[in-house]
């Protein structure tokens, strides 16, 4: 078993990464409860493969525990569940001192989320993902939220687990498609500030991928502690993201826009989006004098390589896909916050950046 800390003083967590750690859970999670009564939520596609796993363990132990399973699909994440999801709660007269587990995906871990952290005005909860996505980034730092018809996640709240315990097994119960969205949360770290992670990742993208084999558990761990400890490190820096933090976004306001012009439906999942923005991340920093074209090149070249979604696959309108961008969390004093780069891991924030670029590399990736 792999471990890191996410280190915030009295609110520091764990991450504990490993196989076949589902069926130890109770192990983790009993020790970390002021008394023995938890509420598992999960979605019917993760109740179908995990859910049964977690329930046989704890049963095993003293940890309490009840079960609501949700639709699956990023339609979840609304008022309108958040909403039925805390009553559902109330109803079941959870105190304060009890725990939720959120058992899923970033749809999952974030809706729960936020739900721990308003419930009778905060609630401990611990994050168990379960896909590639979520184990590397949507689980740790404390992030919570739900969507709006205006935009994804402008709802929401920072509210931190006390434990995040992450399965490499999970992974494999996925189809493809939804590993290589994860996949690009784990690229992310590499473009950011780690250009040796990048070069790791195109040796070994193609085999982590894969599976379910030795090699490719081997190599999804350690591609997830390394990622999890570069978040680890920029949430413990800056937790609320008044700054640093706000590099973790890099390709996201790109995507977030394609996302929302696409209704947040299963057509585009949020990691194949945040890939198409990466590329166009750097595009853009390509056509500001940034950034070399070789570059870019070898980024576009690595996601067509492991099979990730094209953004020309997509009919999307540039004016529609603009009007979302100015809608984004990151708007401030009516300029977008963009993440740019002068190469693979040298990427910084910028607001001053020409719109009319910004709308040229929207037009030249949806040509394809």
């Amino acid at each position: 078993m792999k471990k890191t800390t996410v280190d915030l003083g009295a609110r520091s967590y764990e991450i504990l990464i490993g196989e076949n750690i589902l069926d130890e859970a109770a192990t983790y999670i009993s020790p970390l409860l002021n008394r023995p009564r938890t509420v598992i939520i999960t979605d019917e596609n993760v109740a179908k493969h995990q859910l049964l796993r977690l329930e046989a363990n704890l049963n095993n132990s003293t940890v309490q525990f009840e079960t609501i399973v949700l639709p699956a699909g990023e339609a979840t994440k609304s008022m309108k569940m958040f909403n039925s999801l805390l009553d559902q709660l109330l109803s079941m007269r959870l105190e304060r001192s009890d725990t939720i587990i959120a058992l899923g995906g970033g749809v999952i871990g974030d809706l729960v989320g936020f739900v721990a952290s308003v419930y009778l005005r905060g609630i401990d909860f611990i994050q168990i993902p379960t896909t590639l996505l979520a184990q590397v980034d949507s689980s740790v730092g404390g992030k919570t939220g739900i969507n709006s018809k205006y935009g994804k996640n402008l709802i929401g709240a920072f509210h931190q687990p006390r434990l995040v315990l992450i399965d490499v097994t999970t992974v494999e119960s996925l189809e493809k498609r939804h590993i290589i969205a994860g996949y690009a949360e784990v690229v992310k770290y590499g473009l950011i500030n780690d250009a040796d992670f990048f070069n790791w990742l195109k040796e070994n993208g193609e085999a982590l991928i894969s599976g379910p084999t030795d090699k490719s558990r081997a190599l999804r761990t350690e591609a997830i502690l390394k990622s999890c400890e570069a978040k680890a490190a920029v949430v413990a820096e800056d937790e609320k993201e008044a700054g640093s933090r706000a590099l973790l976004n890099l390709g996201h306001t790109f995507g977030h826009a394609f996302e929302a012009e696409n209704g947040y439906n299963d057509n585009l999942y949020h990691g194949e989006a945040v890939a198409m923005g990466m590329i166009m991340a750097f595009d853009l920093s390509e056509k500001m004098g940034l950034c070399e074209k070789e570059e870019c090149d070898q980024i576009r070249l690595h996601f067509n390589t492991v099979g990730a979604q094209k953004a020309s696959a997509f009919n999307f309108d540039v004016d529609k896909l603009l009007h979302h961008m100015k809608g984004d969390k990151k708007m401030s004093d009516g300029k977008l916050t963009f993440v740019i780069a002068r190469g693979i891991g040298k990427s910084f924030l910028s607001k001053d950046v020409d719109m009319e670029d910004v709308k040229a590399v929207l037009k030249s990736a949806l040509k394809g």
